[in-house]
């Protein structure tokens, strides 16, 4: 299967401010992710995050990726390098952490418009355009299920403040209605094993599940290691990463997240979720 980012997908990125990438793993890669995303080690681990509505998104966080399946997959040759063509070579590719999102039927609530800068920012990160995010779909993504929203070319507004909105922070609403007016609105509809890359300033968001359907994923954000923050306490995030073989992840077998330094809501950094 043929990895590589051409550079028509390079130039859409900087373009629109995401990208998808159709079967990015295959469906054998994809079923053994989710399986292990139903696992106690993840479940567990999870916290709660409530929109103004008081429906429910849950998700677990992690910061060092590992020799689990989730670590060798944020890690694998073909992600790292897809990161490093859109981020540059101005710096070498990091791991700032990854997230198994768990939108779970009718009772998976909403986020809110925010930018990951918008939260990271308040991490001491100075440079945006060194950031990224990159998520899987496990399951399908559509509308009714409550997909990512993106507006179209929204990065290039740079920074929008933002403040909490129930127990999430979400984008100064006023600068997102005036965004709305100038950008397209996409539902980012995934199957599973598709990707979306979205720049660290896009406007994002998503609607609460109200359908009989899951809608799981795993998000991953990195950083090129020139871009120290100066808030940050956990430091994977210039760390750069030890890739691996793409076959990889299937050669290890069904690996377990265990030992993970999992983020809790007791811990006292700030940190996007979508």
């Amino acid at each position: 299967m043929q990895y590589q980012l051409t550079h028509e997908e390079e130039q859409a990125y900087h373009r629109d401010g995401y990208l998808i990438k159709e079967h990015f793993f295959s469906e054998e890669e994809t079923s053994l992710l989710y399986k292990l995303s139903l696992d106690e080690d993840v479940i567990g681990n999870s916290m709660d995050f409530n929109d103004q509505t008081g429906k429910r998104t849950r998700l677990t966080l992690w910061f060092t990726p590992g020799d689990d399946s989730f670590g060798l997959m944020s890690r694998s040759e073909r992600m790292v390098n897809a990161v490093t063509a859109l981020l540059g070579t101005d710096g070498k590719v990091c791991h700032f952490h990854s997230k198994v999102m768990q939108k779970e039927p009718k009772v998976g609530g909403a986020w809110e418009w925010h930018q990951d800068y918008g939260y990271w920012y308040k991490n001491g990160f100075l440079y945006p355009e060194a950031m990224i995010s990159v998520m899987l779909a496990l399951t399908e993504a559509s509308k009714e299920n409550g997909c990512l929203q993106v507006l179209k070319g929204s990065h290039k507004m740079q920074r929008f403040e933002h403040s909490f909105a129930g127990e999430q922070q979400g984008a100064d609403i006023d600068f997102v209605n005036e965004a709305e007016k100038n950008c397209e609105l996409v539902y980012v509809g995934l199957k599973p094993g598709d990707v979306l890359f979205f720049h660290s300033n896009i406007l994002h968001r998503s609607a609460a599940n109200t359908s009989e359907k899951s809608r799981w994923s795993i998000i991953s954000a990195y950083n090129l290691s020139y871009n120290i923050p100066f808030r940050e306490k956990n430091m994977s995030c210039i760390q750069p990463i030890v890739k691996v073989p793409d076959t990889a992840l299937l050669e290890s077998g069904a690996k377990k997240l265990v030992d993970a330094d999992f983020l809790t809501k007791e811990k006292e950094i700030t940190l996007h979720v979508k």
